[in-house]
């Protein structure tokens, strides 16, 4: 189906190769993961299978890529667009129409099908939208909307589907939803399907072959079992194994089991892997830190609603009261479309409310600009990106200091340039970052004013493990920085390492305030909302009900 052979690729400008002799062939009907630390050239090499590199991107290339019959190079985009289909990261960039089933099928109508329609409508029975045909695009969820754009590739039914970090913005609901789907193409319509994953828990549940990409070149391409089973080799290139074999790994290690059998890569392999463990019985989790009970911000009988083009407005919030006190680290979680970001941005002023007063630090949010704010309170978005404006990483953390004429703010410039580790990035534009350095780069943008309060959305979206560690160090560093700091995220294992306090939003309403052991041991709140613990909680309570285990040093700990 697919053979690379001999291929480099460098890009313009660049010193040496992103790719250097890749070497590889993946069989029709595979489901395979690449997998790699940020930067090590996975999205290159799957821009490359469907031609984009280097008929779009142009660069230096080198060696063979074959598709079937096709030589990537001898053919044209529009041609590999019908054998393979993409699915970019930025997945709503390829949503170019106003309605569902326009947009599936326009792909097919660009290529003048008589039939593009029922193509469209085949498409969209494929991915689980049948029913959608004449909804906006801006009613569907953010799980719809990817399985929208997955639509349009697979109405021109290729023989492969690329798909790159196909879950990195979802909740597990509509994460599973996505994996279903792919399933479901490939073992009923024999569709080979590529993905670039972080989340080796789905590659060991969906995924028949994993190939590790390393400094450019593929280090090897192995079946799921035997590549997560490689933990240490993994964790060398910043890849999580999953929870269940890292703890396997770690009891192997502490028998001094030197065979290190075949470990389990998903839950129920860990069930019998661990049938013989006793498990001792922890300390429960304490009440929430006490802390001086000093309101920040409060929400009073807040409502809001979003007009809607076509239908009913849609209701947000309705009534809502919550109060977030100073000091307080908060995780934020609920399921898409739940209304975390909008709190978020009811909060900076972004958003007013219908009815209902919000109150920061005894100003009411109604009546005050955003901009009076800024000082107060800070909001990192979802995608890094949209947080540089000026030309360099140097100018975007000087903007707002130096707008508002801060006494010395180039020192405060470079000292935050300096805690970020971003001195060597000054003059880089952030945009053009790995999406780490952009991370790390927004962080720093948003806590140049010093506010009282930061808010953040996603902060570890789309990382790999080292890069993720480097945030969470950042966040625990934020302590010295800012009083109170707001984190809306779908990584349950940054919500079980970093919060002292879980604030679960469900259709508007907040339906859990607590601590990891109030939410997490309640299943009827985890079930009702779809929310998932780490993998490593799952596992635990399988083996005992009573067990409380957040990460995997938890878990040997109490069940060795």
């Amino acid at each position: 189906m697919i053979r690379v052979n001999n291929l480099t690729f460098t890009y313009p400008g660049a010193e040496k190769p992103v790719l250097k002799d890749v070497n590889f062939e993946v069989k029709k009907g595979d489901f395979l993961a690449i997998v790699g630390n940020n930067g090590c050239g996975k999205s290159t090499l799957c821009k490359i299978l469907n031609g984009l590199i280097p008929h779009f991107t142009t660069g230096e290339f080198e060696g063979e890529v074959m598709v079937g019959e096709v030589n990537t190079i001898e053919s044209d985009i529009g041609e590999l667009a019908q054998r393979v289909g993409y699915v970019y990261q930025d997945f709503e960039n390829q949503i170019v129409r106003p309605t569902v089933l326009d947009d599936a099928s326009y792909a097919c109508m660009n290529y003048a099908m008589p039939d593009y329609e029922d193509r469209g409508k085949k498409a969209l029975e494929q991915c689980g939208l049948a029913g959608k045909e004449q909804a906006y695009i801006w009613q569907l969820s953010g799980g719809q909307t990817h399985l929208l754009a997955l639509a349009g590739a697979v109405s021109l039914q290729p023989d492969v589907l690329v798909l790159d970090e196909p879950i990195a913005q979802l909740d597990p609901q509509h994460a599973d939803a996505i994996y279903q789907i792919l399933k479901r193409l490939n073992e009923e319509y024999g569709k080979t399907i590529i993905v670039i994953e972080h989340h080796t828990e789905y590659i060991a549940d969906f995924c028949k072959h994993v190939l590790l990409l390393k400094n450019g070149h593929v280090e090897w391409m192995l079946p799921t079992d035997k590549a997560l089973g490689k933990v240490d080799e993994l964790q060398e290139c910043n890849i999580f194994p999953p929870q269940v074999t890292l703890a396997a790994h770690k009891l192997c290690l502490l028998r001094n089991d030197k065979t290190m059998k075949r470990l389990p890569v998903t839950i129920e392999e860990g069930k019998r892997y661990f049938s013989d463990c006793q498990y001792h019985k922890q300390r429960l989790e304490g009440e929430r830190i006490k802390k001086d009970k000093i309101p920040s911000v409060t929400f009073e009988r807040v409502s809001v609603w979003y007009k809607a083009v076509k239908g009913e407005d849609k209701k947000i919030f309705d009534n809502l009261n919550l109060t977030i006190c100073k000091g307080e680290k908060i995780a934020l979680i609920g399921s898409n479309g739940a209304g975390k970001s909008t709190l978020m941005k009811m909060m900076t002023g972004l958003i007013k409310p219908r009815e209902g007063q919000i109150t920061l630090k005894d100003m009411r949010l109604r009546n005050t600009k955003p901009e009076k704010l800024a000082k107060y309170i800070s909001l990192v978005y979802q995608n890094p990106e949209d947080m540089f404006i000026k030309d360099s990483v140097y100018n975007d953390v000087a903007f707002a200091m130096k707008s508002r004429k801060i006494q010395e703010w180039e020192k405060r410039t470079q000292e935050l340039l300096k805690r970020f580790h971003l001195e060597e990035l000054a003059n880089r534009d952030g945009r053009l970052l790995s999406g780490g350095q952009m991370r790390r780069a927004s962080l720093a943008i948003g806590v140049a004013l010093q506010p009282e309060i930061l808010l953040l959305d996603e902060p570890t979206a789309n990382l790999d493990i080292a890069t993720r560690k480097e945030i969470m160090r950042t966040l625990q560093d934020l302590k010295e920085i800012t009083d109170t700091v707001v984190i809306a995220t779908h990584d349950m294992q940054l919500v079980c390492e970093w919060a002292e306090r879980i604030i679960v939003l469900f259709e508007g309403e907040v339906i859990a305030d607590g601590t990891k052991n109030e939410v997490f041991g309640n299943q009827g709140i985890t079930d009702l909302v779809g929310i998932r613990p780490p993998e490593i909680f799952t596992m635990g309570r399988m083996l005992d009900e009573e067990a409380m285990c957040y990460t995997v040093a938890d878990f040997v700990h109490a069940f060795c």
